[in-house]
């Protein structure tokens, strides 16, 4: 229980959403039970490899045991959008301190740069993904996703409808960037093949 509480405790700005939506005692309640669920379904996952826990306990996981623990006693659309309004809040949040990161010069080129390194050891095979990466380009970064941790555990803990929350998280970062383009034309959570991520200099 003691690492679903702390996993919870950087869950704030969901709280924040369900103390909008609900009375203050029903928000207690519905939090108390989903840091209980989500102590089950750490237990269920803990053999998963270290990678892959980086995107489960951190992300994954919370969203589910929130999400699937309110459906019990809300109804499902208000359930949903508790998770999808504090996603678009958080993630535009970050959109905008990335923005103003991207004025300083030299910057943008700085950002493309990292995103190789950045993807292997994040968004690769021992974080649970599957990828295409294409050849450098200048200026310029290109990867598919064909299989992610985010589709396969929110399927199995019976919630798919959350993945795509978390794939326009990335649009909500990347997608108004200063002197960038972020091209995204399909994506898993919304029945595609892929993910792909396309972020380029304009």
């Amino acid at each position: 229980m003691a690492a679903a509480q702390q996993i919870m405790k950087k869950k704030t700005f969901i709280k924040e959403e369900m103390d909008r939506q609900l009375t203050k005692k029903q928000s207690d309640y519905l939090w108390k039970k989903s840091t209980g669920r989500l102590a089950d379904i750490l237990d269920q996952y803990a053999s998963l490899p270290k990678g892959v826990h980086t995107h489960t306990d951190s992300f994954i996981f919370p969203a589910a045991a929130i999400y699937l623990t309110a459906k019990e006693h809300i109804p499902a659309d208000k359930a949903y959008s508790i998770i999808e309004n504090s996603a678009i809040a958080n993630t535009s949040a970050m959109g905008e301190k990335l923005a103003k990161m991207m004025k300083i010069p030299g910057m943008s080129s700085f950002f493309i740069s990292l995103w190789d390194p950045i993807s292997r050891k994040m968004f690769g095979e021992s974080c649970g993904f599957q990828n295409v990466f294409y050849p450098k380009e200048k200026g310029a970064y290109r990867m598919d996703i064909i299989a992610c941790p985010y589709n396969r555990y929110f399927t199995e803990l019976g919630c798919p409808e959350l993945t795509k929350i978390f794939c326009e998280n990335d649009e909500r970062t990347y997608g108004n960037l200063p002197g960038l383009q972020f091209i995204r034309t399909s994506t898993l959570g919304k029945g595609g093949k892929r993910c792909d991520f396309y972020l380029k200099k304009v």
